[in-house]
Order: structure tokens, then C-alpha cells, then sequence
């Protein structure tokens, strides 16, 4: 389950986050590719945009669900 007092910096303000356990797989950027992006020098993948409607709302529970680490967290659910 990921933790967001350990939420990574380069996510945008929101509930929506990625914490310190990503592995940079790419299934959240594939899954929600309008909200994640990829930190290419760390190795790690963030939230870039907070949904903003219902379809990206369902596309990033959808890449919370496939996390194979559980990085990515939802501070407002």
C-alpha cells in the first residue's frame, strides 16, 4: 500500500500520488497516460495530472490496481 508520507516529489499537488516503491514497470503510464509521467534519470514514474474527469478518475484506479508494488496512492479515498 503506498505511502504518502513518502509520496515522491514530482507529483503534482492532489490526492493522487506515487510513492519511493515504484519500480518505473510503465502499466501506470500505459494504463493512465494522461496523468503519469516517467522520471527518466531517477527511474521512476509520478503523477503529472490530478484527474479531471470521470474516465481518467477510473483509468488511474484502474493503474492503483495493477501496481505491482503499490506506489500508487489515493489520499483522498
Amino acid at each position: 500500500m503506498a505511502n504518502v508520507d513518502d509520496r515522491l516529489p514530482d507529483n503534482v499537488p492532489g490526492p493522487w500520488y506515487v510513492d519511493s516503491n515504484c519500480i518505473d514497470c510503465d502499466v501506470c503510464r500505459t494504463t493512465a497516460p494522461n496523468n503519469f509521467k516517467a522520471n527518466e534519470d531517477e527511474g521512476y514514474s509520478y503523477v503529472a495530472k490530478q484527474p479531471e474527469n470521470a474516465e481518467e478518475e477510473a483509468q488511474m484506479e484502474e493503474a492503483k490496481a495493477s501496481c505491482p508494488v503499490e506506489a500508487i496512492g489515493n489520499d483522498g479515498a
